[in-house]
């Protein structure tokens, strides 16, 4: 199996695959950080303190893994599309067809709106095996062999049980889905709703008010996927509710330290540097919103999440306001 992205993630799925029994191998394009990662059979940067197993190698030899026959790639969302195309071009230049193709990569790509399973057909229409692995993780828990349990959901039953199986361990549990878009916008939106619930935990507002936007939120999250064609069931799942109430809860996560930060008085841009990785939830409440005006799909929580961090509205304001419309007054259905 080959990992495309040597970040957090890529880093932790990589030692999972290994760990439950399939060669690995694990690119990055930094060179220098490759082989000190190849030498300390550790990345140190990113996920200090999960020791590499024995069956992961390392390369930057963008080539070697671009001609592997099974490819996970978990590069950021905006950087999804130019992989998808090097990958092509060097594997037609090599005369060889699409591989068994996986990604962990969440979001709506932002110039187009297209979820990442129709990146992959917009460039490779030829490609017919295809899955993404997503749920409710962390990286440096999955790296650590903590337990964890995630969703597989493809173009195929074969190729999502062939990932779910080749990542499953006693520890580490896989399902399998056959709504590809359901759980694909599960992973996109709940990015953004976490900055809205760092937001409103920084200001103070307590776990009443934390629980009250998770669980509009999910109800957020439903009508839009809805709409785009997925299943109500996924939403109430791991890739759905889920990874929305660990992505809102934990510190752990990024989009929600993000929230915390604004609320603190920080820029978007100065907490993004603070946090030192890609923060998922900014591209994803701006094109989160977009996607639901052009749909006309009532969703105030994204709204107000977009006025901050697209907007640059008061975070008191907003959540205030938020407060007022979403979650004062109505009825719950």
């Amino acid at each position: 199996m080959v990992v495309i992205g040597a970040g957090s993630w890529g880093t932790a799925l990589a030692i999972q695959l290994a760990r439950a029994g399939s060669p690995t191998l694990l690119w990055g394009r930094d060179g220098d950080a490759m082989r000190k990662m190849a030498a300390e059979r550790e990345n140190v940067r990113y996920l200090p303190g999960a020791a590499f197993p024995d069956l992961l190698d390392l390369t930057e030899d963008f080539e070697r893994v671009a001609t592997g026959s099974h490819i996970l790639v978990t590069v950021p969302s905006h950087a999804f599309r130019a992989l998808l195309e090097a990958l092509r071009a060097v594997r037609e230049r090599k005369d060889l067809g699409p591989p068994h193709l996986a990604w962990a990569t969440k979001g709506f790509e932002q110039d187009t709106g297209l979820l990442p399973h129709q990146v992959v057909l917009d460039v490779w229409p030829e490609c017919r095996d295809y899955a993404v692995v997503s749920g409710p993780t962390f990286a440096r828990e999955v790296g650590i062999g903590l337990p964890t349990a995630i969703t597989v959901s493809g173009s195929n039953p074969e190729w999502s049980r062939y990932m779910a199986d080749a990542l499953r361990s006693h520890k580490f549990i896989a399902y399998t889905s056959s709504d590809i878009i359901g759980v694909e916008i599960g992973g996109a939106v709940k990015n953004a709703l976490a900055i809205g619930a760092g937001l409103s935990d920084g200001l103070g507002f307590g776990a009443n008010a934390r629980i009250a936007l998770i669980n509009r939120g999910l109800r957020e999250l439903s009508r839009l996927g809805l709409a785009l064609g997925a299943e109500q069931q996924t939403f109430v799942g791991l890739a759905g509710m889920g990874d929305l109430v660990l992505t809102c809860t934990d510190d752990q996560s990024r989009n929600r330290r993000m929230g915390l930060a604004l609320a603190r008085g920080a820029t978007v841009e100065q907490a993004a540097e603070d946090i030192g990785q890609v923060v998922e939830g900014i591209g994803a409440a701006r094109t989160v919103y977009e996607k639901a005006q052009s749909l006309g799909i009532s969703m105030p929580i994204i709204e107000q999440i977009h006025r901050v961090v697209i907007d640059g509205v008061s975070p008191h304001e907003a959540v205030v306001a938020l407060l007022d419309r979403e979650l004062g007054a109505g009825a719950e259905h």
